[in-house]
């Protein structure tokens, strides 16, 4: 291949990917972490208040809380199963926009028990930090913003390839470990993105969709549909179609629902029924559910849209394994994104792959940090290296531990803040942006070298946090928090993790005591660097 195709795709994957890659670090650590979403929502989620009550009364509950509760026909839910995000048989809120909710569930006489409930934020949180790429901004800015960077993200990786591939039979699983940690760096970099790619592709290709699908749609209602297109979609909206019809009815209950749903879709698993317009001829109830051996649209779910009254199917758009051509083609793009199908082993393995993309930015910040330092060496600088090469040792540092450090505690925080703050969705944000800004400061303070092994120990403790909270609603109940059996995987693995941060931290305070010199604040020596 010629060398001036090379040149510049070393020069554009290198800007590249300084330009997206502390964005990219942060928005793959935190959707590797939501890939267990449903798990981080049960360890928070407290116990309910209310009672549990079996489905063969569901249809006496419903009956109750609507007579009691007349609000709660328009829009109410039907949970199935304890171990849901919501372990309460019946709810619906206040109103609309108000995160709190009324439970209602059955005594043991017969009698209609109602709670508030307050369900938890936490998956929420984390998939917000994820779509922004932790950028302190609303969700609809910073995921259209990082639409553009995953078109930059796909552009480097496209550029990244071309720079590999004349030594790719000779250098993919070459691993030179010896004095030059900058090489194996260099090794382990291109060996991972080289893994990986199919899975980079796909993400990157997919984000650019996820991100930019309302700018896609004005576009394509602009050029195609000629201003029509919000039509379209109401016509086709799913919630539809049921019609209307205020004329008093009976419906049927949830569990002759099911039973009709079984016969159709017998691979669905549902775990709530959603009424809206409850006692009317135009009543309809949506089963949500999912089904693994299909691609689903929304995270681990999908749905089909019933009536209430006779049990008629009115809608399959969203129910996995009979959507058509279109259905199956968008809900290709999300589910690919976030492993919604496969079961456990494509979540471990999307788990695994997204660790293994935020270390891939992050090592790329560090090989593209000693290049420059060296070319400010070798340019007669006296080894001091700009302010540019300073300040990416700095961000990088700061802003990529700082956030490992921001989830860690937010995931920790949130069942203290559940008993002693009542509201942790309002608390959750401030942690994270404190967690991130003190620990960008605190590289620069203290300077990269430094403040890396100090706030990798940070993460360490904020990590183990997280089973040592469990420990202590095991141990002392009195501190009013508590644990559940079915979400010890989210402590086995933050445990895993706070091992392998503190054996960096270990590791990154011994390369500190082995230079020598002692760096002002700001400043930067060959222990931020990768040789």
């Amino acid at each position: 291949m010629r060398n001036d195709i090379l040149r510049t795709c070393r020069v554009v994957h290198g800007w590249l990917g300084i330009v997206t890659g502390l964005f990219l670090f942060i928005a793959f650590y935190a959707g590797a972490v939501t890939i267990f979403w449903p798990a981080l929502d049960r360890w928070a989620l407290p116990p309910s208040a209310g009672l549990v009550t079996p489905l063969e009364q569901a249809a006496e509950l419903i009956e109750q809380a609507n007579e009691q509760r007349p609000e709660s026909r328009r829009d109410f839910t039907v949970h199935l199963g304890a171990d849901t995000e919501i372990p309460a048989r019946m709810t619906w809120r206040l109103s609309r926009g108000n995160r709190e909710l009324v439970a209602a569930s059955l005594d043991a006489d017969g009698h209609l028990h109602l709670s508030s409930l307050t369900p938890t934020a936490l998956g929420r949180f984390i998939d917000h930090v994820h779509r922004t790429g932790g950028l302190p901004v609303g969700e609809e800015l910073g995921t259209a913003i990082m639409g553009g960077v995953s078109l930059l993200y796909a552009v480097a990786l496209i550029s990244g390839l071309v720079i590999f591939l004349p030594s790719l039979t000779r250098d993919l699983f070459a691993l030179r470990i010896g004095p030059s940690a900058k090489l194996l760096w260099r090794d382990i970099h291109n060996l991972t993105g080289m893994v990986s790619l199919p899975f980079h592709l796909v993400i990157a290709l997919t984000a650019v969709v996820f991100c930019l699908h309302d700018e896609i749609y004005d576009a394509l209602d602009r050029v195609v549909y000629r201003g029509t297109l919000r039509a379209v979609f109401q016509a086709e909206n799913p919630f539809g179609s049921v019609p209307r019809d205020s004329a008093p009815a009976a419906m049927l209950s949830p569990a002759e629902i099911l039973a009709r749903l079984k016969d159709k879709a017998p691979g669905f698993q549902p775990n709530a029924l959603q009424y809206r317009n409850a006692g009317t001829k135009g009543a309809s109830v949506t089963v949500w559910g999912g089904d693994e051996r299909y691609l689903m649209r929304m995270r681990e779910r999908g749905f089909v849209v019933m009536s209430a009254v006779t049990g008629e199917i009115a809608n399959t758009e969203y129910l996995p394994g009979f959507q058509g051509g279109y259905g199956r083609a968008v809900s290709a793009f999300f589910a690919l994104h976030a492993g919604n199908f496969g079961g456990p082993a494509v979540k471990w393995g999307y788990f695994v792959l997204g660790l293994g993309g935020a270390f891939l930015f992050y090592s790329g910040n560090l090989l593209w940090i000693e290049n420059r330092r060296r070319r400010d060496k070798d340019g007669g600088k006296g080894g001091m290296p700009s302010r540019s090469v300073r300040g990416m040792a700095i961000a990088t540092t700061g802003v990529c531990l700082g956030s490992m450090i921001g989830v860690s505690l937010s995931i920790a925080a949130s069942k203290w803040l559940h008993v002693h703050a009542g509201q942790p969705a309002i608390w959750q944000n401030g942690i994270f942006y404190a967690a991130l800004f003190v620990a960008l400061g605190w590289s620069f303070l203290r300077g990269p070298a430094r403040a890396r092994a100090e706030l990798l120990w940070v993460s360490a403790a904020v990590t183990i946090a997280i089973p040592l909270t469990s420990f202590l609603a095991w141990v002392v109940p009195s501190l009013g928090l508590w644990v559940w059996q079915e979400s010890i995987g989210v402590d086995a693995a933050a445990l895993a993790g706070a091992v392998i941060f503190a054996a960096l931290a270990r590791r990154s305070a011994r390369r500190v005591r082995s230079v020598s010199a002692a760096p002002s604040p700001g400043a930067m020596t060959r222990a931020d660097c990768p040789d």
